[in-house]
């Protein structure tokens, strides 16, 4: 993903939270800065992989030669699950703290951790 759609993608979300009313909401701002960090890490990780190959090969004392897979590998893959956790709970909380109806009642518990007064 290019730096410019990634920060393009990045003020639709912003936006998407400001339409919910959340987009000061510490929840959602750390979690929010969360999976940018993780984005990022993302991508260095695949341009290393894409530069070095999936494959390496250590050498051992004796000379002899073994092929593995690369450790940015398993890196990628746990940085990976991790984001898609974060950008689950980033849904959730737009969702969950965004959701309230018009004329409803707002629900205490949820109006304080979207960060309003009382």
């Amino acid at each position: 993903m290019e730096k410019t759609d990634r920060n393009e993608q990045a003020e639709a979300i912003l936006e998407l939270a400001k339409q919910h009313g959340i987009e000061d909401n510490f929840f959602f701002m750390t979690t929010f800065k969360r999976y940018q960090v993780q984005i990022r890490i993302l991508e260095e990780l695949e341009n290393t992989i894409q530069k070095e190959g999936i494959l390496v090969t250590k050498e051992y004392v004796k000379g002899r030669k073994n092929v593995y897979s690369h450790p940015a590998m398993a890196d990628y893959n746990r940085t990976t699950d991790s984001a898609n956790k974060t950008v689950a709970t980033l849904m959730r909380i737009i969702t969950t703290l965004g959701s309230r109806k018009d004329g409803e009642e707002p629900d205490p518990l949820l109006e304080i951790l979207a960060g309003k007064p009382k």
